[in-house]
């Protein structure tokens, strides 16, 4: 099985072009990306997490990112959690307990106003599909953001986060997060999410996502192991790993990995795909 993890920044192209919120412009965009990712050895990954991706949001062509990417990949299960209603760094708000949260290929609800979150699409179908809220930082900080003059920083509110996890037919359930950029409010949220993963069915279990913590903080600060050390950010000249896939080490005994960099990246995100390659050992 190969999983990949990608920041996918709403699929904007590096430099920001000016026809960006085309429609036309934004689903060859997507379809390029899949085309990408299907091109790869031996058909590409069997599960992908996305983060920052959109759902009818103008400036990526009104389109369901992760329904659309699962139909060009041929994956048979998707899931879209929405942290935000609105768009980032513009003006969103927080969903209402009314307001679909999760959205699968068995349960495509309208989602109504232009929404935001992370998702994961598979090739090995789901059985079930869990939601975590993990809540946000009461702080913003100053981030980098790409435009097209460059990288310009900007202060930056923090947002809600969640985490999405999916049981897999093959025993792995697989858990999906972008966590606060706020220094260790986010390290927090990295363990609540491990503690209720473990709790969740399976045999084997990984987390998978954009944690904004550098310096493979996850694992010297957490029982689980990263299985890829490759730095993703930024894409144009990565210095850091921001991006990650971490497996529980009670599934270590159980499990090889390989780490896999797939080359020939295209620019649409400010950070790199992660991937790695598990094969299970019988027990």
């Amino acid at each position: 099985m190969k999983v990949t993890s990608w920041n996918l920044l709403h699929g904007q192209a590096i430099p920001p072009q000016t026809n960006a919120a085309d429609e036309s412009a934004q689903k060859a965009q997507l379809l390029s990306l899949s085309q990408y990712l299907t091109g790869q050895p031996e058909g590409g990954p069997d599960v992908i997490a996305f983060q920052e991706v959109d759902s009818g949001q103008p400036r990526s062509g009104h389109q369901p990112q992760i329904a659309e990417i699962a139909k060009h990949l041929a994956a048979s299960s998707w899931g879209f959690a929405r942290t935000i209603v609105g768009t980032p760094g513009e003006g969103w708000r927080k969903l209402t307990g009314r307001e679909v949260a999760l959205s699968t290929n068995e349960s495509c609800e309208d989602e109504g106003e232009p929404s935001y979150g992370v998702g994961l699409v598979s090739k090995i179908p789901v059985t079930n599909w869990h939601l975590l809220q993990l809540g946000r930082s009461p702080i913003g900080l100053p981030l980098a953001v790409p435009s097209e003059k460059g990288v310009r920083f900007l202060y930056v509110k923090d947002e809600p986060r969640v985490a999405l996890a999916a049981e897999l037919e093959n025993g792995f359930t697989i858990a999906v997060t972008h966590l606060s950029f706020v220094p260790f409010v986010n390290l927090y949220q990295l363990w609540k999410v491990q503690r209720w993963l473990r709790k969740l069915p399976g045999e084997r279990f990984l987390v998978m996502g954009d944690l904004n913590l550098p310096f493979n903080i996850p694992q010297r600060f957490s029982s689980w192991k990263s299985l890829n050390t490759r730095m993703t950010y930024p894409a144009w000249g990565a210095k850091v790993q921001f991006d990650y896939i971490l497996l529980d080490r009670q599934s270590l005994r159980n499990t090889e990995s390989e780490p896999i960099n797939f080359v020939g990246v295209p620019p649409v995100s400010d950070h790199l795909p992660i991937t790695v390659e598990i094969t299970q050992i019988p027990r």
